[in-house]
């Protein structure tokens, strides 16, 4: 069966359907150069109404494990690949990605020449496109609609004056982001940006997260009073989107990428200890390195290839925050260290002693 992906650009690609077949859809186009991890990935909520572009030519040879997910479904609206396999060799897997795909009923198209759509992306930016069952004159693609908050569960709360607590506050959290802060002595509760700066205080937490999540930061310009509440009274740190509410809030400006970072190898250079690690990325947007200055907040790490602004902190202030993803899933763990290095700030500001 044929599918057909049409780019805002006018550019047509026919390829072969996969996933599920009926399905047609709009979303923004993007491309990931992760070799591996594409089901953490697909669950991604950063991915939430993308059309995700794999540049490794061979997607699906180790089929779907349970345990891997980052959330409880597939949040991109569709896959585009060179060659899906159905052919799976691992011995955690419980399906094949097409069977995934099915089930979620997120459509996909293979059999295209990915190298040529990643070299249009790079050259013309994101751009809406539709994947359809029949050819289309034009895109009929509409504005991307805002982010919605969707609720999320409390993890867990405590009155233990013995344990540090976490609150998360979840614009599209990765699972592997709470695992990572869970631990002895640690409990997380995971809320929502319509919670106001008294329903977290009422928590009682030790410290704050503000997760990764989808679309444009100034979408979410509504919590920013909230979020230099919360950096006035706890210590606070910020992955990817997070990162870049915590800038605009102390008055900093962000701007979209023209293509992102997408990929589990972005070198990173620690600009504080000149360290170089590689990290996981997944944003479209990004802090203005130069907006930074006459700000509180100084710029940390940068990444190596674009020199774009990586990392912050807010100097005498228990406030940091990254663009990566320390928790990776999918990627290295040079920077998971981060967790702990987050914990130790909340045990001597006002945690547990």
């Amino acid at each position: 069966m044929k599918k057909y992906l049409t780019l805002e650009n006018g550019d047509v690609f026919v390829g072969e359907a996969c996933g599920d077949l009926a399905a047609e859809i709009d979303g923004e186009l993007v491309f990931t150069t992760s070799m591996t991890g594409y089901q953490e990935t697909l669950t991604d909520p950063s991915y939430e109404n993308q059309i995700i572009t794999f540049t490794y030519p061979l997607i699906g040879n180790y089929g779907i494990s349970l345990g891997t997910n980052q959330s409880d479904s597939v949040k991109a609206a569709a896959v585009v690949v060179r060659e899906m396999t159905d052919q799976v060799f691992h011995y955690q897997s419980v399906m094949s990605l097409d069977a995934f795909l099915k089930q979620a009923k997120v459509p996909g198209i293979s059999g295209i020449d990915t190298r040529q759509l990643t070299k249009i992306i790079r050259q013309y930016g994101t751009m809406k496109a539709s994947l359809t069952n029949q050819p289309i004159n034009q895109t009929s693609v509409e504005a991307q609609s805002k982010p919605s908050f969707v609720k999320s569960a409390t993890l867990s709360v405590t009155d233990d004056k013995d344990v540090e607590h976490v609150v998360v506050v979840d614009f599209g959290v990765k699972d592997n982001i709470v695992k990572s802060l869970q631990r002895p002595g640690v409990d997380v509760t995971v809320v929502t940006p319509d919670s106001t700066f008294e329903d977290i205080e009422n928590l009682h937490p030790t410290g704050i997260l503000l997760s990764n999540g989808p679309g444009d930061p100034q979408d979410y310009s509504a919590f920013l009073p909230t979020i230099q509440k919360l950096q006035d009274n706890y210590p606070l740190m910020g992955i990817c989107l997070g990162h870049q509410l915590l800038a605009l809030a102390n008055g900093a400006k962000t701007y979209k990428m023209t293509f992102g970072h997408r990929g589990i190898n972005h070198p990173v250079k620690n600009l504080m200890t000149q360290d170089v690690f590689i990290t996981s990325q997944n944003h479209g947007y990004a802090v203005d390195i130069d907006s930074v200055k006459p700000t509180p907040l100084e710029v940390t790490a940068v990444e190596v290839n674009d020199k774009t602004c990586e990392g912050l902190r807010y100097p005498g202030r228990p406030i940091f925050s990254v663009q990566y993803h320390p928790e990776a899933a999918p990627g290295p763990h040079d920077a998971t260290k981060l967790f702990d290095d987050f914990i130790d700030l909340m045990h001597v500001n006002g945690g547990v002693h």
